[in-house]
């Protein structure tokens, strides 16, 4: 399987269980790589049999941007079937990112990764 890498996908969402991640929202970072067969595309030069990458940028993003939820394990499952849509698409792996967690000591980052497929 082939696979397609979108990296650093950035958008302002509502989501966790704090009234004040509600209500300010923060940044969420996005990673995406998407299996699937890019033979047919490459064959024919042709961006109809391959999945738009540009779209599905915008589409997760617009997850990210859109009805809030508690957990970063619920975001990462929404963005997993917006991406597996996609026909061409078989199987995709999610990382979100969320850098400013409400964490009282020093930290980098927190990250859900899952991976879905096609049953």
């Amino acid at each position: 399987m082939d696979r397609v890498a979108l990296h650093g996908l950035k958008a302002r969402g509502h989501h966790g269980v704090f009234p004040k991640e509600r209500e300010e929202g923060q940044t969420f970072v996005v990673d995406l790589v998407l299996g699937l067969d890019t033979r047919p595309a490459a064959t024919d030069d042709d961006l109809a049999k391959t999945v738009h990458y540009g779209i599905v940028a915008e589409e997760v993003v617009a997850v990210v941007e859109g009805e809030p939820v508690n957990l970063i394990e619920t975001l990462a499952e929404r963005i997993a079937r917006v991406c597996l849509e996609h026909d061409v698409v078989q199987e995709v792996e999610v990382r979100v990112h969320k850098p400013d967690a409400p964490i009282t000591v020093p930290f980098d980052d927190v990250t859900i990764t899952i991976t879905r497929s096609r049953v």
